[in-house]
């Protein structure tokens, strides 16, 4: 099967060589993203795809659930390379419906180590219980707690240190929410889109 892949990535690069002589020489040159993505690990988000980006379009940084935490390493590393060295000018955090992490956040179900990882879902779905209780059923409840992860996870970029020190030096960089659709391949503007330190006091009221 690992023999598979690799004829597969025989057969790609063959295919983009020829419809596009000079792509790989390309991307050797240079790495030129303007866009940065947070998004879950989930096998069938495969975020180039979503938005039909080639690779060297699309720097990306994924983790279960789409989490943008102040205290990784990982992401803030990511981020700080995105913003600092490649001047992305969007991050876009994009979330899926249906999305296993934010699944196991409310079940009862000890889930082990994740569930350390998916703490900062709880407090999100703890400080909207009762729209969450309102929900008509599980699966309604998950997808709301989704968009709701979302919203909090483009919080979390438009108040760290990183960011806020990219405006104030005049950095042109917008912060986007979205939430794909596993169903239909569509993605949804949850219409947080944060630019500058008057629009997160807007949004967040910091």
């Amino acid at each position: 099967m690992v023999q598979n892949l690799i004829e597969n990535n025989r057969n790609w690069a063959r295919e983009k060589t020829r419809v596009d002589p000079d792509f790989f020489s390309r991307l050797v040159r240079q790495q030129n993203p303007e866009y940065l993505w947070i998004g879950c690990s989930d096998s069938r988000v495969p975020a180039n795809e979503i938005v039909n980006l080639d690779p060297g379009e699309l720097f990306v940084h994924r983790n279960v659930a789409n989490l943008a935490p102040p205290q990784d390493a990982n992401y803030l590393s990511v981020l700080q390379y995105a913003v600092h060295v490649l001047k992305i000018k969007h991050v876009l955090v994009v979330g899926h419906y249906g999305c296993g992490g934010v699944r196991a956040s409310i079940e009862s179900t000890d889930h082990g180590l994740i569930d350390h990882w998916l703490s900062p879902i709880r407090d999100v779905a703890h400080e909207h219980r009762h729209e969450l209780d309102a929900c008509s059923s599980q699966d309604a409840r998950v997808d709301r707690l989704c968009e709701l992860n979302v919203i909090s996870q483009v919080r979390n970029v438009a108040t760290n240190p990183i960011i806020l020190n990219a405006w104030r030096e005049g950095q042109p960089l917008a912060i986007h929410g979205w939430v794909y659709s596993i169903a239909n391949g569509l993605v949804t503007d949850m219409n947080i889109s944060v630019r500058n330190l008057a629009e997160r006091e807007r949004l967040f009221g910091i």
